[in-house]
């Protein structure tokens, strides 16, 4: 059809529908290649593109082989271009974490912070330093922090809200944590928050759990220990004001219930809605996708499932609604993992991204014009951006 008579339905088609993406090489690359297939990685997502950092394969070829020095980790920072639906290992100035499996990252403006993980072998080499990546200028720094801060450990998860970052769980390898910490981004202090609940009252201890958050409670999804998938018809919440956890009694979906305990999943929030996706409950890898509403705390399951189950997998979401899914574990038996990236719109897409899709469909050399020249064309400075 053409732009001109795009409607609703076109929208609505997106909707809910995994579709596989082939991150074919860019027009002036040449000896291309896309991020080998690894698991333990994280990723982060702005109107632009997807940026993979980390991550691990034990399988020698799969890993790179001797291309990939870092073996069996890989520390990289790749980027996913959404324009022109190539990939991209980035050149980063500054010294960039050696803790490569099961860290946090989260994208703050164009800084991306990575907090803990842990090296080879798992559990005798764990961070506790936030090193920072701007992704505009590509360079690496650590950021220098005061206070208490937390144990060196992985597998932990964290959210800013209003200029702190929480950190909250993790594991050193041996020992699975409860603890609670908040750095402050502008004083650079670590704090360990101590809840005023007595200890018997403490969300269980964990590691690669997810969280949500709606500016007043941070929200605890799944996780578990390397024996145990903790359930999801209830949720742990730390109330940011009265500095104590909480628990919800979260609402079975009408017909199948809740969804299965899990570990190693992933999350994306959108507004109040948060997306849970795949993970493992201890016996079989899981290739379903739940909604909940921070709000109602409903849960809905939604119609697509995930092309491959996987776990151990990272997932991020476009500020327009477009969660993508790169890598992860799809074979426990043969402890496979895999490159693939996915997409699906989790909101009906509005017009614009409609017709940004139709136009770079139509014109895939866009990207390669000059900025005036896309002026010119009558494209908004925002969208001139999202080609760079």
């Amino acid at each position: 059809r053409s732009a001109g008579k795009m409607s609703a339905a076109d929208g609505a088609e997106q909707l809910n529908r995994f579709e596989k993406l082939s991150g074919r090489p860019p027009f002036r690359a040449a000896g291309h290649r896309t991020p080998p297939a690894r698991s333990g990685h994280r990723c982060v997502a702005d109107n632009s593109s997807l940026y993979v950092f980390g991550g691990y394969n034990p399988d020698y070829d799969e890993s790179g082989g001797s291309e990939n020095e870092d073996y069996p980790l890989f520390r990289e920072l790749w980027r996913y271009h959404f324009a022109s639906g190539s990939w991209q290992q980035i050149r980063t100035e500054g010294h960039m974490p050696t803790e490569l499996a099961s860290m946090s990252a989260v994208l703050h403006g164009n800084n991306l912070l990575v907090f803990g993980g842990t090296g080879i072998p798992f559990g005798e080499n764990n961070g506790n330093d936030v090193h920072v990546c701007n992704v505009k200028y590509k360079r690496w720094s650590l950021l220098n922090c005061r206070g208490k801060k937390p144990n060196r450990i992985y597998g932990q998860a964290m959210v800013i809200i209003n200029g702190y970052l929480y950190v909250f769980g993790g594991t050193t390898g041996y020992v699975y944590s409860t603890d609670l910490h908040r750095l402050d981004l502008t004083t650079r202090e670590w704090i360990h928050l101590k809840p005023t609940n007595p200890p018997d009252d403490l969300p269980e201890e964990r590691y690669r759990h997810e969280i949500a958050h709606d500016g007043q409670r941070i929200y605890i999804l799944g996780g578990g220990t390397s024996w145990t998938s903790y359930p999801l018809d209830k949720i742990h919440a730390y109330n940011l004001e009265t500095n104590s956890w909480e628990e919800i009694t979260t609402r079975p979906h009408e017909k199948i219930g809740y969804p299965a305990a899990r570990r190693c999943h992933s999350c994306v929030q959108i507004k109040s809605d948060v997306f849970v996706c795949g993970g493992y409950n201890g016996e079989v890898i899981l290739a379903d996708l739940w909604k909940i509403s921070l709000q109602t705390f409903q849960w809905t399951r939604l119609p697509a499932v995930m092309p491959e189950p996987a776990y151990f997998h990272c997932a991020a979401v476009t500020p327009a609604g477009c969660m993508y899914i790169h890598g992860g574990v799809v074979n426990i038996h043969e402890n496979k993992r895999t490159g693939s990236l996915f997409r699906i719109w989790l909101v009906v897409p509005s017009l614009l991204e409609l017709c940004w899709e139709q136009l770079l469909r139509s014109f895939p050399q866009l990207s390669l014009l000059p900025p005036m020249q896309l002026l010119n064309l009558g494209l908004t400075q925002e969208l001139i951006e999202r080609l760079k």
